[in-house]
Parts: structure tokens; sequence; C-alpha cells
């Protein structure tokens, strides 16, 4: 079955950086794009980065500069390399797949269990 399992979340001062990974199982890594989320507490999930199976990527507004997706296909997993971190960057991040599923003709998202990274001083 699809498993998303991240790591390397944790505690950050302002200005400091950390570098999340997903090691993904279950369906063919290369085929699919890959993406990160992030949930604030109180607040909606909102998508983070993409990376598509050309590696093209895509970063919302609020981390342009600062964030970078990654891919190994190789290992079958994606990173997201997080500098200058603010204490807005605070929330549990999740990686997410989204993959075809033929059975229903339909798009599945499934996702990590996620991973707390809390920026304060």
């Amino acid at each position: 079955q699809v498993q998303l399992v991240e790591s390397g979340g944790g505690l950050v001062l302002p200005g400091g950086s950390l570098r999340l990974s997903c090691a993904a199982s279950g369906f063919t890594f290369s085929s699919y794009a890959m993406s990160w989320y992030r949930q604030a507490p109180g607040k909606q999930r909102e998508l983070v980065a993409t990376i598509t199976l050309g590696g093209s990527t895509n970063y919302a507004d609020s981390v342009k500069g600062r964030f970078t997706i990654s891919r190994d296909n190789a290992k079958n997993e994606v990173s997201l390399q997080m500098n200058s971190l603010k204490p807005e960057d605070t929330a549990v991040y999740y990686c997410n797949a989204r993959l075809w599923d033929g059975s229903f003709g339909t798009w599945r998202d499934y996702w990590g269990q996620g991973t707390q990274v809390t920026v304060s001083s």
C-alpha cells in the first residue's frame, strides 16, 4: 500500500534552517508529482511546494526564495530544504502524493503522518 513517511522536523531559531525528507513506497514514485503542505494551529492546510515528475517546481509566495523542494527518484524520496525560517513557518508539515486510482477513475490524495516544525527563540 502507499506509504509516505516524513522526517526532519524540530525546533529551530528564527533565521535557521531545516531539511525535511519524505520516504515514499507502494507506487511508481517517478511517475507522479509530489508536494509538501503545512498546517498551522487554527488554520487550513496550505500548499507549500510541488515538484513535477519532470523536476519543475512551484512554491507558495510566502516561501519563495527560502524553501527548495527536490526529489531523488532512485531513493523514492522528496525533500524540502527550508532556510531563513520565520516564526510564521511554524506548522505541521505533510508530504503529499496525488495518485490516479484506476478503479474509480479519479485522483486520490495520500498523506504522511506529518512532522512538526517550530520556529521560535
